[in-house]
C-alpha cells in the first residue's frame, strides 16, 4: 500500500484525506499495528483508486 501511495506521489496526508482517514490511521496501517476492517480497507482502495480485491491481493 505504501509503495502505490509513493509512486503516486501523494504523502500520508494527501492520502488519507483521500480515503477520508486520519493520517495516524493510514500510518499505523502502513507499518502494520494496526488491523483495519473490511469497511477501513474500502476506503483505502478508494482512496488508492483500485479495486479492493486488488488492495486484499497485495498482501498475500
Amino acid at each position: 500500500m505504501q509503495q502505490l501511495r509513493q509512486a503516486k506521489g501523494w504523502s500520508q496526508d494527501e492520502f488519507a484525506h483521500r480515503a477520508n482517514l486520519h493520517r495516524t490511521y493510514v500510518s499505523g496501517v502502513e507499518r502494520g499495528i494496526r488491523n483495519p476492517t473490511i469497511t477501513v480497507l474500502e476506503k483505502l482502495a478508494a482512496g488508492l483508486e483500485i479495486r479492493l480485491s486488488e488492495l486484499v491481493a497485495l498482501e498475500e
